[in-house]
């Protein structure tokens, strides 16, 4: 399904663009929001902003990888020993705390945004061996509590039967620009390092990035972050509330 969010926020008049809203999920019933798409379509505002306001917990699982390619970094363990990557995701402790990440209990929220990071985790999100390591931990974490949570394999591989999928997605020059904005540096530049990305994402043999075929699609060119937040709130009340928003 493909959702137009502009047509669904301006043709509705149900939207009361409330600061916080609350979806009451039935007693001891998990709720899996999963958003997937590439680089810089919004999906961390996104997933964060909805599960403040559906009081769920945010799980970024690009942060995990990028974790792990910093202890591969700090190590110095090749990016191409796939054995040693793998004995690394698995022995790795990540939590999340709020907006803080730790890796084995050491705060790591600023370096694993570093550029050399953000590189490393490209190439190591394609080790088969961490990949499968990652998807276990972020299972475990959803069977414990309602998350919302975001990548490039959550509804297709991590979480198939989620509840809520969507593919968030955007034209690559806006993804860019965007990219560029929050980092600084040429757009050109960021744009040729993103199809690189996009790229390995899309070809590597283990969970490549994919819409699931039950995802709802959603362009953000054109959309602000609200608008995007909305249709997506929507969508929940949706599919757990026949309809019917809960406060």
């Amino acid at each position: 399904m493909i959702l137009d969010g502009r047509a669904i926020l301006l043709a509705s008049g149900e939207f009361s663009f409330r600061k916080e809203t609350c979806i009451a999920t039935e007693a001891h019933k998990r709720l899996i929001v999963a958003i997937d798409g590439p680089a810089a379509a919004g999906k961390s505002t996104l997933a964060r902003s909805l599960a403040r306001r559906l009081g769920f917990t945010y799980i970024d699982s690009g942060a995990m990888y990028r974790a792990v390619a910093l202890w591969a970094l700090e190590a110095g363990v090749g990016l191409d020993d796939l054995h040693r990557l793998e004995q690394l995701a698995l022995a790795a402790r990540i939590e999340f705390s709020g907006d803080t990440i730790r890796l084995n209990g050491e705060d790591v929220t600023a370096a694993i945004r570093e550029p050399r990071v953000t590189e490393a985790a490209s190439k190591v999100s394609m080790a088969p061996g961490v990949r499968r390591a990652m998807r276990e931990e972020q299972r475990r974490i959803g069977s414990q509590q309602s998350v919302v949570m975001e990548g490039r394999d959550i509804g297709t591989v991590v979480f198939p039967d989620a509840q809520v999928k969507i593919y968030l997605d955007a034209d690559p020059e806006v993804r860019a620009g965007r990219r560029a904005a929050e980092l600084g540096g040429s757009a050109a530049e960021v744009a040729r390092e993103m199809a690189e990305r996009d790229n390995r994402d899309r070809t590597r043999a283990e969970a490549p990035l994919t819409q699931a075929p039950d995802a709802d699609y959603l362009d953000s060119s054109r959309l602000s972050p609200t608008d995007v937040e909305e249709a997506i709130l929507k969508l929940v009340r949706d599919r757990t509330s026949n309809g019917k928003e809960h406060r």
